[in-house]
């Protein structure tokens, strides 16, 4: 799972196996460390809940969870549709990771199939 924070919006990218794991597991979750001591660290995790609203997020020191509801969760995972959105104080963005088609990064076996790979630009 891939994190990115820009200004006021938050974007996960997630691999084919994180979304099995999300399905099996009903979370996935990945830290980064920014030193040796014990509270110099940030988890951020995925999460299926029991929520009416498709996305949300969550904030608590060291920890950023965002929360998808299951029947979003369902149909995101099942079909060829690309993310889950959500606007409002901050910009919510869980997608898909997709093959890179320009060749600036190694190619990635867990990453989703490029729906442009063999077009024209």
């Amino acid at each position: 799972m891939k994190l990115r924070i820009q200004g006021n919006s938050l974007r996960l990218r997630v691999s084919q196996s994180d979304v099995a794991a999300l399905l099996t597991n009903g979370q996935i979750s990945d830290s980064i460390r920014f030193g040796a001591r014990p509270d110099a660290s940030l988890t951020y995790a995925l999460e299926v809940g029991t929520t009416d609203l498709e996305i949300q997020v969550s904030y608590q020191p060291h920890r950023i969870t965002v929360t998808l509801s299951s029947d979003a969760t369902q149909q995101w995972a099942a079909t060829n549709q690309v993310g889950i959105y959500g606007t409002g104080d901050l910009e919510l963005i869980v997608e898909k990771d997709f093959a890179c088609l320009d060749g600036t990064e190694p190619p990635d076996a867990d990453a989703f199939p490029n729906p442009h790979a063999g077009k024209d630009c």
